[in-house]
């Protein structure tokens, strides 16, 4: 699905672009996500005028890496992802059947993987777990200013 341009005066704060997309069946879902993030935020530049640090466009890839990768790990059926853009962030949030919040687990050098969320924590501005009538949301936002 096509980036979906937002009409900035029509609704007060809303987002100048937004994207949804559905990662369902079998497939490389991890690396599909990263490289509809970077298109998103590409056509973001290119068709909004958008600035949008290089920087940017790689901790959005790796905000979407580790939660998809979550999402996928520990939640049955299909995720959404959605991107919004506004003025001063990148949204990134995830879709998935799991009504559980995930927990970060506390630092541990010695432990391998499991680490994700830490990341995702360390890296946006924000993050925020919603329950939904079938599973739940983790948005992630990720400031502009590099």
């Amino acid at each position: 699905m096509e980036p979906v341009p937002v009409d900035e005066g029509s609704v007060p704060g809303a987002p100048r672009m937004r994207a949804s997309y559905a990662l369902d069946g079998d497939g490389a879902w991890i690396a599909q996500a990263r490289q509809l993030a970077a298109a998103f935020l590409t056509r973001a530049r290119e068709e909004d005028g958008s600035q949008v640090p290089i920087r940017v466009v790689e901790v959005t890839q790796l905000v979407v890496s580790e939660l998809v990768t979550n999402a996928r790990k520990y939640a049955p059926g299909p995720i959404g992802l959605d991107l919004r853009l506004d003025d001063d962030s990148v949204e990134v949030i995830v879709h998935d059947g799991n009504p559980e919040a995930p927990v970060a687990r506390n630092a541990d050098p010695g432990r391998v993987g499991q680490h994700g969320l830490e990341i995702v924590m360390a890296v946006a501005q924000a993050l925020d777990v919603r329950q939904e009538a079938a599973g739940k949301s983790i948005t992630a936002r990720i400031s502009l200013l590099a």
